[in-house]
């Protein structure tokens, strides 16, 4: 099943997306200051690609990872949280949509909390 998951959300739409988030940790990535939040960027970009049969472990993030996420919260992890809420909630009005839909859930989490966050396969 993630598999085929993989390849529609891919084809739907994951590549570009993708993209996109790599693209931003690459931009984030020419100042010092913003390589943490560059190297968060290419791990949701990651996740983004292909989210089926992968999870996100949300918590483990010592002082570093307190500050870092808060500062992604104020400057942009609060819009990314609910634009995957809302993109999530329009898939899981149709049946088929609901796989989909998780997977954004998924994405909300990350959005909003990406330093000290895990993903497991």
């Amino acid at each position: 099943m993630s598999l085929i998951g993989n390849l529609l959300w891919i084809v739907l739409g994951g590549l570009v997306s993708s993209i996109l988030w790599l693209i931003g940790g690459l931009l984030a990535c020419l100042t010092i200051v913003g390589i943490p939040f560059g190297i968060q960027c290419f791990k949701i970009g990651g996740l983004v690609l292909t989210p089926f049969g992968r999870d996100v472990e949300v918590g483990r993030f010592g002082v570093g990872g307190l500050v870092g996420n808060i500062l992604w919260i104020v400057l942009l992890g609060w819009e990314l949280c609910l634009l995957h809420l809302t993109i999530g909630l329009v898939f899981c009005i149709t049946i088929i949509g609901i796989p989909f839909g998780l997977q954004h859930f998924k994405l909300a989490k990350l959005a909003l909390l990406p330093f000290g966050a895990e993903i497991h396969s």
